[in-house]
């Protein structure tokens, strides 16, 4: 139930840096799995980290929609795949960041997975 309440809402992103996030699809079973919609306003940033998981190879794929007019440039140690608007990536050992939004917004399509044990 609490999967359907956070569906197509906007919510304070994780990091609690000023980023929103809205989920748009996810599953918990066979495949884990889940899509965002990202919003980063001016001032918002995400600090260096890794997002860990407990099983399994985590993975995630970010398709950059809107650029920041300034900053909000995805930092990360060892992409799998990165150009100017996909950013290909693990998230659980490669540590990665967004540098702060100076002016305009960023929306990026964010989709993630666990794969195996």
């Amino acid at each position: 139930m609490s999967y359907l309440k956070t569906l197509f809402r906007w919510e304070i992103g994780r990091q609690r840096s000023g980023y929103d996030k809205m989920l748009l699809l996810g599953s918990k079973w066979l495949l884990k799995f889940d899509v965002y919609l990202l919003r980063f306003k001016e001032g918002s940033e995400i600090k260096p980290h890794k997002d860990t998981v407990e099983i399994g190879k985590h993975y995630r794929l970010n398709i950059v929609i809107k650029h920041a007019k300034k900053g909000g440039e995805f930092i990360c140690e060892r992409p799998i795949f990165q150009s100017n608007r996909i950013k290909f990536f693990r998230p659980d050992v490669c540590e990665h960041s967004v540098t702060k939004v100076v002016s305009g917004n960023r929306y990026l399509l964010s989709i993630g997975w666990v794969k195996g044990k």
